[in-house]
């Protein structure tokens, strides 16, 4: 009985576009090019001693120097603004809420309120729904002034409402 010689498989580097195949390599090995010398599910690599690759997107094992950091400055790093620097408060949404809805409720457009004709709109644009409204629809006229009325006054308020509390006005 005459044995004949398995065929060498033959593996295309990953990253080569062209057709062009790489040398072939026996099966046993199987290696896949572009690895370096780590070998993918061949019983012969369990044994052998397994190698670390290095990468550029991996991270070093060195710790990178801050040159920011003062040793006694807010627990040891130096920090241009607060942790929290925006201190939401939910009192200040309330109020603005209701500072906003209060105005924009008195009708003075003849003799409609800008919150009604808002929200009149919606159900306006509503009825025919699978229609986006039209640019010419008086809907984004009221909706974009009903909420920069609505954001500057939370703007405000945020700034009155933690300006009193931290003492800014004082002075």
């Amino acid at each position: 009985m005459i044995k004949t010689p398995k065929q060498p498989t033959t593996i295309i580097h990953p990253f080569n576009r062209s057709d062009q195949r790489e040398a072939p390599m026996a099966a046993a090995t199987s290696t896949v090019v572009g690895l370096a010398t780590s070998s993918l599910s061949s019983p012969s690599s369990l044994n052998r001693k397994q190698t670390t690759l290095n990468s550029a997107f991996l991270r070093s094992t060195t710790t990178a120097r801050n040159p920011l950091r003062v040793s006694h400055a807010s627990g040891g790093k130096y920090t241009c603004f607060e942790r929290d620097w925006l201190r939401r408060d939910l009192n200040v949404i309330g109020f603005g809420l209701i500072g906003w809805l209060a105005p924009s409720s008195i009708p003075a457009i003849n003799g409609d309120s800008l919150t009604g004709l808002f929200f009149g709109s919606i159900g306006t644009e509503l009825a025919h729904f699978p229609t986006p409204p039209a640019l010419t629809s008086p809907f984004w006229l009221w909706l974009v002034t009903w909420h920069l009325g609505l954001f500057i006054c939370l703007t405000f308020g945020q700034i009155g409402f933690k300006g009193r509390t931290e003492d800014y006005f004082e002075k």
